[in-house]
């Protein structure tokens, strides 16, 4: 699966998604990770959130996970609220777990990590917001 740029390649990835994990989730209704994912659990999506310093609250009423290698299902989207720099090592766990699509928020983008997981044969979205696009094409 290739850089996913055109409509509906992005179309087809959320239409075929049923999990997603959103890493970098914070517990402020006013940071962006809590309110996409706010959004993408009420167009349906089943959430599993990922932040080591929140793992074991719920947040949205889901459990927050300390890693992905806690996550006890398969996931089909990794929705990304890290710093770029975060990102290469975060891929590489991805890796290891198993994934359709990296999804990289505006302003989580490493241009490294695009190269690789593209090479590698993952999907990958970078500098779109799931929120925007989730509601522009479903």
């Amino acid at each position: 699966m290739p850089i996913l740029r055109e409509d509906k390649d992005l179309r087809e990835a959320l239409t075929a998604c049923r999990t997603i994990c959103v890493v970098g989730i914070s517990p402020d209704p006013y940071k962006p990770s809590y309110f996409v994912s706010d959004v993408l659990q009420s167009r349906g999506f089943k959430l599993f959130l990922v932040n080591p310093n929140y793992a074991g609250r719920t947040i949205l009423g889901e459990k927050v996970y300390a890693s992905l290698d806690d996550v006890p299902e398969e996931i089909d989207i990794i929705d990304v609220f890290r710093r770029p720099s975060a990102v290469p090592a975060l891929a590489e766990e991805a890796m290891k777990k198993g994934f359709k699509v990296f999804w990289m928020q505006p302003g989580t983008e490493s241009p490294e990590t695009i190269v690789k997981l593209d090479r590698e044969g993952y999907g990958v979205v970078a500098g779109r917001c799931a929120k925007i696009e989730s509601g522009r094409l479903l």
